[in-house]
């Protein structure tokens, strides 16, 4: 069974830094193309980053581009989102997603969420 755990969310203040994981497990991560996505209160989900399943590329949204970095460990089987030059509008519940097929560039579409973690930038 695939499982997906966020971790790392927390309170930061508008101009910090702060950096969320996601711990995979169930299947052969390295194979995967994975993302972040993100969901603020009456909003709906929406795209953050991804990455491939090699790591050698990677997409932004252009709201995160140039503050934001997504990596991978595929020996730690663990995403990151490393968030810089944080501001209030990047609150939000952040969740990790795998891709459905193999060695995909594109992390859509995606067959499993993690459960989220909380990422509140205070002004």
């Amino acid at each position: 069974q695939v499982q997906l755990v966020e971790s790392g969310g927390g309170l930061v203040q508008a101009g910090g830094s702060l950096s969320v994981s996601c711990a995979a497990s169930g299947r052969t991560f390295s194979r995967y193309a994975m993302g972040w996505f993100r969901q603020a209160p009456g909003k709906e989900r929406e795209f953050v980053a991804a990455i491939s399943w090699s790591g050698g590329s990677t997409s932004y949204a252009d709201s995160v581009k140039g503050r934001f970095t997504i990596s991978r460990d595929n020996v730690k089987n663990t995403l990151y989102l490393q968030m810089n030059s944080l501001k209030p509008e990047d609150t939000a519940v952040y969740y990790c997603a795998s891709a459905r097929f193999q060695y995909s560039l594109s992390v859509a579409p995606s067959d499993y969420w993690g459960q989220g973690t909380q990422v509140t930038v205070s002004s």
